[in-house]
């Protein structure tokens, strides 16, 4: 077979630097922005990709402040695979960002907003102002609607209908019997008033026996939740352990963890035939924390049923990524690890064939967790968002855009991988060196944009 050779694209200035190391690149400067919006409390039609950003620059605003959970880069002009080589190119794009940020806040300030023009804005970064990411995730996600007029009774009715989940599927089953109890008891005549609260034994029936095998029996489900919610526990505990947010002793880290908890568990019941998959709960945390971070304090104070909603909407897209049985399916796992591999071999045949054919590297030794946990553990924290808000931008849902990105991870350390072996590479790809977001994120385009030319 005939190797293809290189192709003229990755020849270019673009990634022509000489350094070797990727574990010093450049750090983002961060930009303090006071800006506050708030907002109290559809079908999207049909729309077409993001249009590519201009290449990016290093600076860009930093998050909601999170602990950091990888060193950050070092400034080092011999620090990355791929560099910038022209000064202006920083300070022009530093104006692009500005103007993007204003043109962010001009469209979510109106009274109906345009959801195809918020994608295409947010996919080439959503400013860290607070507030902002919130309201932008929430419409990204179709849990706002673009009138604003709907929002405050469309957030009120879903609300409600989270805490009545929480009534109907927390509850323990001594309560509910005694519920049970309750309403017969109200049925009986005065002369039986003083026997309420207390159940013959032939009034016990088979299903709220706590001994019952039954399939109906809502002892026999709570004994097999319990597995399930003991495993959402343990979790939910190792959530980010770096950030007081998340972990600790604080009452404020124990009711977040709370919150996690209650989701994860309303969503295993809600859904039998995934229940909880471990890493479910890495996927639930960013959404968790911007929404509780949210300055408006009535949404702060409604972030775990937000989140749950929001959370179901993302999941749907990747929901038979979780389920074992579809693993082999053409919607399961291994599919869209052999699509990353398709993706690869297009792009860059040569790093396709070194990793795969030379070294024998398979994508599922690296790519499962990149995708699965959709780069929560690759990157530190506030890196996260940045690439969530592209996810997110996608008309068309966010695998496509995740695979783009993968791929583009690849790309950006091909100069090691091709000088690696089976080794080194994997521990290389399994513990990715940190990068610059921006500059990941315009890559990814670039191969969009190539594709579809």
């Amino acid at each position: 077979m005939v190797n293809k050779r290189v192709p003229d694209w990755l020849n270019s200035s673009l990634w022509s630097s000489t350094p070797l190391e990727d574990d010093e690149r450049p750090s983002r400067q961060s930009t303090n922005t006071t800006t506050t919006i708030s907002y109290s409390p559809t079908v999207e039609p049909t729309l077409d990709p993001p249009t590519p950003p201009a290449p990016p620059s290093p600076t860009r605003v930093e998050p909601e402040k999170p602990p950091e959970t990888k060193d950050s880069p070092s400034n080092d002009s011999h620090s990355s695979d791929l560099s910038y080589n022209d000064i202006s190119e920083e300070v022009d794009s530093s104006t692009v960002d500005i103007s993007r940020q204003s043109q962010l806040l001009a469209e979510i300030s109106k009274k109906v907003i345009n959801i195809r023009d918020l994608r295409r804005i947010s996919s080439q970064g959503i400013p860290d102002i607070p507030g902002i990411r919130s309201m932008v995730w929430k419409l990204l996600l179709g849990y706002l609607p673009p009138d604003r007029g709907l929002w405050s009774l469309e957030l009120t009715k879903r609300r409600l209908q989270y805490k009545q989940f929480k009534e109907e599927l927390l509850m323990n089953p001594s309560e509910i019997t005694w519920r049970l109890d309750k309403t017969r008891s109200c049925d009986k005549d005065n002369s039986k008033s003083e026997s309420r609260g207390l159940l013959s034994r032939s009034e016990i029936t088979h299903g709220e026996h706590p001994l019952s095998l039954g399939k109906t029996s809502i002892w026999n489900q709570f004994f097999q939740d319990t597995e399930i919610i003991e495993q959402i526990d343990r979790d939910v505990k190792r959530t980010h352990p770096g950030m007081h947010f998340f972990s600790g002793d604080s009452q404020f880290a124990e009711c977040n963890q709370e919150a996690l908890k209650n989701i994860l568990i309303i969503f295993a019941k809600l859904n039998p035939g995934i229940k909880y998959v471990q890493g479910m709960n890495e996927i639930l945390a960013p959404l968790f924390y911007i929404f509780r971070n949210d300055p408006e304090e009535e949404n702060a104070a409604f972030a775990e049923a937000d989140t749950f909603f929001c959370f179901v909407e993302l999941l749907s897209g990747f929901r038979d990524h979780f389920c074992q049985q579809l693993d082999n399916s053409v919607v399961g796992i291994r599919s869209t690890i052999t699509k990353l591999s398709q993706l690869l071999k297009e792009h860059d045949e040569e790093l396709w064939r070194h990793l795969e054919v030379t070294t024998k590297v398979n994508p599922q030794f690296y790519a499962f967790r990149w995708i699965t946990l959709l780069l929560t553990q690759e990157f530190n924290f506030s890196d996260s968002l940045h690439i969530w808000d592209t996810l997110l931008s996608d008309p068309e849902g966010p695998q496509e855009t995740l695979l783009r990105i993968c791929c583009a991870m690849l790309i950006l350390i091909r100069r090691r991988l091709l000088a690696g072996d089976f080794t080194s590479n994997l521990k290389l790809l399994q513990n990715y060196p940190p990068t610059n977001i921006s500059h990941l994120l315009y890559v990814a385009n670039t191969l969009r944009v190539r594709s579809i030319g």
